[in-house]
C-alpha cells in the first residue's frame, strides 16, 4: 500500500511553498442549473435537513449535498485521453470526488495513492479511494496531480459527484487513514500551480425565473471575479471567527427590516446549497409582526396578501461597510414555482424561514439560496474574506 506518508508529501507539494510565474488571472466556468423536485419530498422538509446538518457542532458535522430543489452543475474533464464528468457545485464542502454515476478510468495520468477517502452526508454519501491526475476546468485549463475521490460506492447523488468550492478545512476527517490532514482543493491546486492569481471563487447565480441568456444559469470564476457579472464595488469582509460559523463561509452580519434592526450583530454562514433565508426565532418573529405575515402550515412558509405584499420594506442585511437589500420581490418566492413548496397557485409565501432557536448559538443565520441569486459572491480563501456586490439581477421582480 502507498504509505501515508508519501501521501501527505504528495499533497504538501500541491498546497505549499510559493506558487510558479501565473498564467491565467481568471478562469470562468458556465454553470447549468436542474430543477429537481419529487413528489415524495417537500422542498421546505429537504431544506431543514440542511440547516440541522449546520446547527451541528465539530469536526464531523455533515452537510447533505442532495437537494430536492436548485442544484448548480459544471462540467470537468479528467485524465488523458479524457473523461468528461458532471458535478455538482457545493459551497458547504469541499472534496472533490467522482464515480457516482459515470464511472473513472484510470490513464496514462492517474495515480493510485491507495488511501480511503469518504464523506457521509444527511441524504447523501460517498466512500473510495484517493486517486491523483489531470483535471480540466473550461476546456484548456488544466491542473496536474489533483486529488480526486473516485467513489467504490455512493448514494444520494445524481450527478456523477461533488466539486467542493467551501474552505480546505471542511475536507478534515475524510482522509479515512489520516483524518487530522486537509486534501488540496481545485481552488488550492489551481492557485499553487500558478494556473490562477488568487486562491479564491466567485459565485455569479441567476434567478430561476429570469430564463436562460448567453450567460447561461451561472458561473463560477477563479482566481479573479469575473467584473461581468457584477455592478459597482465588491465590499469584504473578514470570515467570522465565531466557531460554530468559522468552520465554513462565516461572516458577522446584522438585519433590519425597513428602518428597524430585527437582528444584531452576530455569526452566521453563506451557502447556497441552502434554498431558503434563515434567521434566529427570535430575529423572525419580529419579522413576522412586522410584515403582518401568517405562517401557513401546509407549506410552513410565512404568507402575505397582495396588499400586505406591496407594504413590503427593504430586508437589509449590513455586512462590512455595505449594505445589501432584498426588496419586497426579493423576500418572496416564486410564484410559478409555488408546487415545489406544495404551495397554491397565485398565494404569495415568503422565503424568510426560522432556526427555531433563539440567537447566541454561534450560528444566528444562513444566507442561502435566495439571497445568492441576488448578489455576487466572493469566497477568499487566502485572505479569509468574503465579497458581495450587486447584479444586473438584484432588483428585478420576476418572482
Amino acid at each position: 500500500m502507498f504509505s501515508v506518508a508519501c501521501l501527505l508529501t504528495l499533497l504538501a507539494l500541491s498546497i505549499t511553498g510559493s506558487p510558479v510565474s501565473v498564467r491565467n488571472s481568471r478562469i470562468t466556468l458556465p454553470m447549468t442549473r436542474r430543477l429537481k423536485f419529487s413528489n415524495s419530498t417537500n422542498l421546505v422538509q429537504q431544506d431543514e435537513a440542511r440547516v440541522a446538518a449546520f446547527m451541528e457542532y465539530g469536526t464531523h458535522a455533515r452537510i447533505p449535498i442532495e437537494n430536492d430543489g436548485f442544484n448548480y452543475m459544471v462540467s470537468v474533464d479528467i485524465g488523458d485521453p479524457l473523461t468528461i464528468f458532471t458535478l455538482t457545485v457545493d459551497s458547504g464542502s469541499a472534496n472533490t470526488w467522482v464515480g457516482a454515476d459515470t464511472k473513472y478510468k484510470p490513464t496514462d495520468t492517474s495515480f493510485n495513492t491507495e488511501q480511503r477517502v469518504g464523506q457521509t452526508y444527511n441524504s447523501a454519501s460517498f466512500e473510495g479511494i484517493l486517486w491523483t491526475d489531470t483535471f480540466t476546468l473550461a476546456d484548456e485549463f488544466t491542473i496536474t496531480e489533483m486529488p480526486i475521490g473516485v467513489a467504490s460506492e455512493s448514494k444520494g447523488i445524481v450527478d456523477d459527484g461533488i466539486l467542493g468550492i467551501g474552505p480546505t478545512r471542511l475536507t478534515l476527517s475524510t482522509l479515512r487513514d489520516s483524518p487530522e490532514e486537509p486534501i488540496p482543493t481545485v481552488t488550492d491546486c489551481l492557485y499553487k500551480q500558478g494556473i490562477i492569481s488568487r486562491p479564491l471563487v466567485g459565485m455569479f447565480i441567476q434567478p430561476a425565473t429570469t430564463g436562460k441568456n448567453d450567460d447561461g444559469d451561472g458561473e463560477l470564476s477563479f482566481g479573479e471575479p469575473n467584473p461581468a457579472m457584477y455592478i459597482g464595488n465588491i465590499a469584504y469582509t473578514r470570515m467570522t471567527t465565531t466557531p460554530r460559523s468559522a468552520r465554513h463561509w462565516g461572516i458577522d452580519q446584522r438585519i433590519t427590516y425597513g428602518t428597524t434592526e430585527i437582528l444584531s450583530f452576530t455569526a452566521g454562514v453563506v451557502d447556497s446549497g441552502c434554498t431558503f433565508l434563515w434567521i434566529v426565532s427570535d430575529a423572525y418573529d419580529s419579522y413576522k409582526a412586522a410584515t403582518g405575515a401568517e405562517l401557513d402550515p401546509a407549506t410552513d412558509l410565512l404568507t402575505v396578501t397582495l396588499e400586505q405584499y406591496g407594504a413590503l420594506q427593504l430586508l437589509g442585511f449590513h455586512i462590512g461597510e455595505g449594505t445589501f437589500s432584498l426588496s419586497s420581490n426579493a423576500q418572496i418566492w416564486p410564484r410559478s414555482l409555488n408546487s415545489l413548496v406544495n404551495g397554491v397557485d397565485g398565494a404569495i409565501y415568503l422565503v424568510v424561514k426560522s432556526l427555531r432557536r433563539r440567537s447566541g448559538s454561534g450560528l444566528d443565520f444562513i444566507n442561502g439560496y435566495v439571497f445568492h441569486e441576488r448578489f455576487y459572491i466572493v469566497l477568499d480563501t487566502d485572505e479569509s474574506l468574503v465579497g458581495f456586490a450587486e447584479t444586473r439581477f438584484t432588483h428585478v421582480t420576476t418572482n
